[in-house]
């Protein structure tokens, strides 16, 4: 169990691989009972703790909108690939120009990629929100892993039983920010909005190199050496956290994001901002009404 709940360099795995590693060892052991080369499994009777889940994303990695929008507008501005990217990182993430109507889309990364022109709901106005229905995604599985031999491999949604589909809603600026790339660059043969160099699928080191000079040209010195934003994925965790924030039912934000609402609670607790003040305030309410607690006024009121 240690070695299998054991990194090569030393360190234990984390809670998730942990627990996963555990059914694995306990389900061969089983097997070996099965074919009588073992009496008994003996998994379920060792004293062994499990370690503390730690799947949550961290705050500090999460960006503002302000940091975003110029992390969107730097990657734009690298030639000559920008220009082509902006719009698959602003589907991960997209702040409008007004931070006081910010709208978001929260793609996973898998799923941009395989975004095609079908999949749009692209209305012809810049004021009105269309719609993103996805269906597949196509995670960077490796050469070795996939049945074609091809480095991304087509998979159903995450969270959700294969054929069955999840709309996002795409917000005006959005709308605007793809009805846009298509008229100049147009889809490519097989319908997909965002392609490589060579015409396929993004390749994920292409990803990883723009979005590398795009935060060191984006953030300040110090910013760019801590976590904020270091993955792409990180724009989705900003986007998911700030809905959540912004007070949208974890319900509605679990339809949108393809998450359970557990999930959704276990992952993104951390980053919700400023929720223990506003249960203070209700506590205080509920304790003394309408009296003021300041200094002047003490503590009148029901006990």
């Amino acid at each position: 169990m240690n070695a299998a709940t054991t990194r090569l360099d030393g360190m234990r795995v984390a809670a998730s691989t942990n627990r996963w590693h555990r059914v694995i060892l306990s389900n061969a052991l089983t097997h070996a009972v099965e074919l009588g080369l073992l009496d008994t499994n003996p998994i379920p009777s060792l004293k062994w703790k499990v370690s503390t889940p730690t799947h949550h994303v961290d705050r500090k990695s999460v960006v503002n909108p302000e940091q975003a929008r110029r992390l969107l507008g730097a990657v734009e501005a690298q030639k000559p690939s920008g220009p082509l990217l902006m719009p698959f990182f602003a589907t991960l993430y997209f702040a409008g120009l007004y931070f006081a109507g910010l709208y978001f889309a929260g793609l996973r990364p898998e799923e941009a990629v395989n975004l095609k022109e079908g999949d749009l709901t692209l209305p012809d106005t810049d004021d009105a929100w269309g719609e993103l229905y996805l269906t597949q995604a196509a995670p960077d599985a490796g050469k070795e892993w996939t049945g074609t031999g091809e480095q991304r491999d087509l998979r159903g949604l995450k969270h959700r039983p294969q054929g069955h589909g999840r709309p996002v809603p795409c917000p005006p600026e959005l709308v605007a920010i793809l009805r846009n790339h298509l008229k100049e660059h147009g889809a490519g043969p097989d319908g997909l909005i965002f392609r490589g160099r060579f015409g396929g699928m993004l390749s994920t080191s292409t990803i990883k190199q723009i979005w590398a000079k795009a935060r060191v040209e984006a953030l300040s010195t110090e910013d760019a050496a801590s976590p904020i934003a270091r993955r792409p994925y990180d724009l989705r965790h900003a986007c998911l956290s700030t809905w959540l924030n912004a007070g949208v039912s974890p319900k509605q934000v679990a339809e949108w994001a393809g998450n359970s609402v557990e999930v959704l609670h276990r992952t993104y607790e951390k980053c919700l901002v400023g929720h223990d003040q506003i249960a203070m305030r209700r506590i205080d309410s509920a304790l003394y009404g309408e009296f003021s607690r300041s200094p002047e006024a003490g503590t009148t009121g029901s006990p």
